[in-house]
C-alpha cells in the first residue's frame, strides 16, 4: 500500500469580489499517494486551479482559506498566514507550472539565470555550481545544446521548449509533488505528447507525486492513476482512471465522456451538456449539477448527496447511487441500451459543386533578420461551397498564415487566391474589396485578444453592419444583433454586457455571432476551440455544424486537432513547414493515413481510453527519412481525391499500400 504523503479534507475557499463573497471551493477533500499521478479534471470556473492553489498558498489577495484541513508531512499548512510559512513548502516540497509559460518567465533575464536563481535562493549554492546544475536541468528537460540555451531569453524559445524550461525550474528545488496546471493546453498535440511523456520520465527518476489538473481527458487517459472529477467547487467522483473511464457514476462524469467528439457520429450533433454552472455567489441547494441533469430526482433539488461508495477505491457522489434509487437507475441502464445505435451519415461529394475558393501555387515570404524565409510554399487547394475544408498541423506550418493571405490580412509573394471566381491577392476596387471583406469573415483562436474589452457586446456584434451600412434604422441594427446572438446560444439580455464578463465558451460565441451579423458566404475559423472546455467545445462544434447546414455557409476550419476536425470535416489538408503533404476526404485520411507526419500527428493525439494511451509509442517525425536528392517529389494523386507530396518511389509504395 502506498504511503500517503498530503492530504487536504474539507476544504472551503471563499473569495471577496465587488463586496461580495463567492464561495469558489464548498468542502472539497482529496489525497494523494507517494509516487502517484492524481488528475483533477472538470470545467473552467469549477475549482480546479484554486484549490490546488491554496497548497501552495497561492490565492488572490482577496481569497482565504475559511475552513478544512490540508496536510502535509504531519503540519496543517491550511493555518499558514505568512509569506515566511509558505517559503517553507512552495518550491521546496510542493511546486507549480502554470499553464501559460509566459506568465512564469521574467522575459528581461536569461533562461538559465532564472534557473540558477531558483537553485542559489533555495540551497545557497555558489553562483558556479548553481549554473553547472541549471545546465544539468535543461539537459534533463530534452533542450538540445543546454550551454548555448542557458544565455538566450524567453521569446527566442517556441511554445514547448519555454513549458519546458519552466518545467525545469520546478523541479529545480527538487520538489516531493509537482502541480502541474493545464500545462499542455496551448501545444500542438506532437509537442503535448513530447511534454507528457517528459514529465512521466521526470516523475519516475525523481520520486515524485504529480497533480494534474486539466480538461482534456485524453491527457487524463495518457497520465493518471487516479482521477478526482470537480463541479461547482466540490468534487464530484473519484476513483481509478480505469474505473472512471469505464464505469462512470455520477451524471456530471458521464456527460463530460459522452461530450468528447472521439464519441460523436458523423452528420449527427454531438452530445454536450445544457445550461451553465451554478452562481456561486449564492448559497447552493442540493445537487450543484441537478438543474443541467435531464435525469435529475426530485431529491437531487432539496438535499447535497453525500459520497456513495462504489468499490474501494471509487466513490461518487449522487443519490442515484442511493439503494433507494436503484429502481430509477435500472430503468435509466434499460433506456440507454434502448437508445438506437446512430448510424454516421454518408460524407457529400461537393466536388461537382462550384469552387468557391482557390488556391494556387501560393508562397508567403517573411523577412527575419536579414534573411527571407518562406512561411507558406506553393500550396495550391479548392474549398467548393458548403463544405468544411481543415487545414491541420503543427505550429509554425502555415496554417494560419494561408488563411490570413486568403483574407487579404497579410501580402503574398506570389501564387493566386480567386474568391468566387474574382482575384483577391491583388489591387481590388473600392467596391470588390467591401464586399469581399462582407462575404469572407473570421473567428478567432483567442477572443478575448480579437474583442474590444470596452465595448459591449451590443456595439462588438454591429461593428460590421455599421461598417458595410446593413441596416436602414435603429431597430432593424438591434434585431439583427439579437437574431445574431440567438443563433449562437447567446441571451439578448448579454448585449448590455462586457466581454470580461463572459467566460471563454461565451466570449467564443460572440466571436461568432460578431461574424455572422454580416451574413457572410465563408468564414475562416482559426482554432476557434482548442482553448475551451469538452463540453463547450461540443457545443460549438454543433453551432458550427447548425449553421452550416441551416446557412450554407462554408468554413476553412484551421486546428491541431485530428479529433475535432475528423468530426467536423468534409475534407482534411495537413500541413509541415509551410507545405501540404496530403489531402483527402476525412474519413479516408483516418483510415488511410500515408504520409509518415500524417500517421505521426494521428498517433500524438490522446485518446480517452487509459488502456490505449498507456501502450502507445510517442512517434517523433523525422523530415531526413526522405531521400529527395535525385527522385524529386511532387505533387501526387495516389487514389482518386487523395493526394500526397511525395517522390515516384514514396507514390509507389503508398499505392501497394492501399491496395
Amino acid at each position: 500500500m502506498r504511503e500517503k504523503i498530503f492530504e487536504a479534507k474539507d476544504v472551503v475557499i471563499k473569495f471577496n469580489l465587488r463586496g461580495h463573497t463567492l464561495t469558489a471551493i464548498r468542502g472539497a477533500s482529496i489525497d494523494l499517494y507517494d509516487g502517484e499521478t492524481l488528475a483533477i479534471v472538470g470545467e473552467s470556473g469549477s475549482g480546479k486551479s484554486v484549490f490546488t492553489k491554496s497548497f501552495i498558498g497561492m490565492l488572490d489577495t482577496n481569497g482565504w482559506v475559511e475552513q478544512g484541513e490540508m496536510l502535509l508531512d504531519g503540519v496543517n499548512i491550511a493555518k499558514y498566514k505568512t509569506e515566511k510559512e509558505w517559503l517553507k513548502v512552495r518550491g521546496k516540497k510542493i511546486a507549480m507550472v502554470f499553464q501559460d509559460p509566459m506568465t512564469s518567465l521574467n522575459p528581461v533575464k536569461t533562461i538559465g539565470e532564472q534557473i540558477r536563481e531558483v537553485i542559489t535562493y533555495q540551497f545557497g549554492t555558489d553562483k558556479a555550481q548553481a549554473k553547472k546544475e541549471a545546465i544539468e536541468l535543461l539537459r534533463q528537460v530534452g533542450i538540445n545544446d543546454p550551454e548555448l540555451r542557458y544565455k538566450q531569453y524567453p521569446h527566442e524559445f517556441s511554445g514547448g521548449m519555454r513549458q519546458r524550461v519552466v518545467i525545469a525550474t520546478a523541479i529545480a528545488c527538487r520538489p516531493k509533488i509537482l502541480i502541474c496546471d493545464e500545462p499542455t493546453t496551448a501545444l500542438d498535440v506532437t509537442v503535448q505528447a513530447q511534454i507528457l511523456d517528459l514529465i512521466k520520465r521526470l516523475q519516475k527518476e525523481m520520486d515524485m507525486s504529480v497533480i494534474y489538473i486539466t480538461h482534456d481527458l485524453g491527457v487524463v487517459a495518457n497520465v493518471a492513476d487516479r482521477v478526482a472529477v470537480m463541479y461547482a467547487g466540490q468534487i464530484v467522483e473519484h476513483g481509478l482512471a480505469n474505473e472512471i473511464f469505464k464505469d462512470a457514476r455520477h451524471p456530471y462524469t458521464k456527460a463530460l465522456l459522452m461530450s468528447l467528439p472521439q464519441l460523436g457520429v458523423k452528420g449527427h450533433e454531438l452530445h454536450s451538456i445544457k445550461g451553465t454552472p451554478p452562481n456561486l455567489y449564492k448559497e447552493i441547494k442540493g445537487d450543484a449539477f441537478a438543474p443541467r441533469n435531464p435525469d435529475a430526482m426530485k431529491v437531487d433539488y432539496e438535499y447535497e448527496p453525500p459520497f456513495f461508495k462504489v468499490s474501494d477505491t471509487h466513490y461518487a457522489k449522487t443519490w442515484l447511487m442511493s439503494d433507494k434509487a436503484a429502481n430509477y437507475r435500472a430503468e435509466l441502464a434499460k433506456a440507454h441500451e434502448q437508445t438506437e445505435k446512430i448510424e454516421p451519415l454518408p460524407p457529400k461529394d461537393y466536388s461537382n459543386g462550384k469552387k468557391l475558393v482557390s488556391v494556387r501555387n501560393l508562397y508567403v515570404n517573411f523577412k527575419l533578420n536579414r534573411k527571407e524565409f518562406s512561411a507558406v510554399k506553393d500550396v495550391s487547394f479548392d474549398i467548393y461551397e458548403g463544405e468544411t475544408f481543415s487545414l491541420v498541423g503543427e505550429s509554425g506550418s502555415g496554417k494560419t498564415t494561408t488563411g490570413k493571405a486568403i483574407m487579404k490580412i497579410c501580402h503574398t509573394s506570389s501564387g493566386d487566391i480567386y474568391y468566387d471566381g474574382m482575384k483577391v491577392n491583388g489591387k481590388m476596387n473600392n467596391h470588390e474589396l467591401t464586399e469581399f471583406r462582407k462575404n469572407v469573415q473570421m473567428i478567432f483562436q483567442d477572443p478575448m485578444a480579437s474583442l474590444n474589452e470596452r465595448a459591449k457586446v451590443d456595439y462588438i456584434i454591429s461593428e460590421g453592419l455599421y461598417n458595410f451600412h446593413l441596416f436602414k434604422n435603429e431597430k432593424e441594427r438591434k434585431q439583427k444583433v439579437i437574431d445574431a446572438m440567438h443563433s449562437v446560444g447567446l441571451m439578448e439580455e448579454y448585449a448590455t454586457r462586457f466581454p470580461h464578463e463572459f467566460s471563454g465558451g461565451q466570449r467564443q460565441r460572440i466571436g461568432i455571432a460578431r461574424a455572422l451579423a454580416v451574413e457572410p458566404r465563408f468564414i475562416i475559423a482559426d482554432e476557434p476551440i482548442s482553448a475551451l472546455d469538452v463540453s463547450i467545445r461540443a457545443q460549438v462544434i454543433n453551432l458550427l455544424n447548425r449553421l452550416k447546414a441551416e446557412k450554407g455557409f462554408t468554413y476553412m476550419f484551421i486546428a491541431h486537432d485530428l479529433s475535432v476536425v475528423r468530426f467536423i470535416s468534409d475534407r482534411i489538408a495537413v500541413m509541415y513547414k509551410g507545405r501540404i503533404v496530403e489531402l483527402a476526404e476525412s474519413e479516408e485520411l483516418f483510415l488511410n493515413p500515408l504520409h509518415p507526419y500524417t500517421n505521426a500527428l494521428l498517433q500524438a493525439a490522446p485518446v480517452p481510453d487509459p488502456d490505449i494511451e498507456r501502450g502507445k509509442k510517442l512517434v517523433v517525425y523525422n523530415p531526413a527519412m526522405h531521400d529527395y536528392a535525385t527522385d524529386k517529389p511532387a505533387w501526387t494523386e495516389i487514389k482518386k481525391g487523395h493526394f500526397v507530396w511525395a517522390n515516384e518511389r514514396e507514390a509507389d509504395e503508398y499505392r501497394k499500400i492501399l491496395k
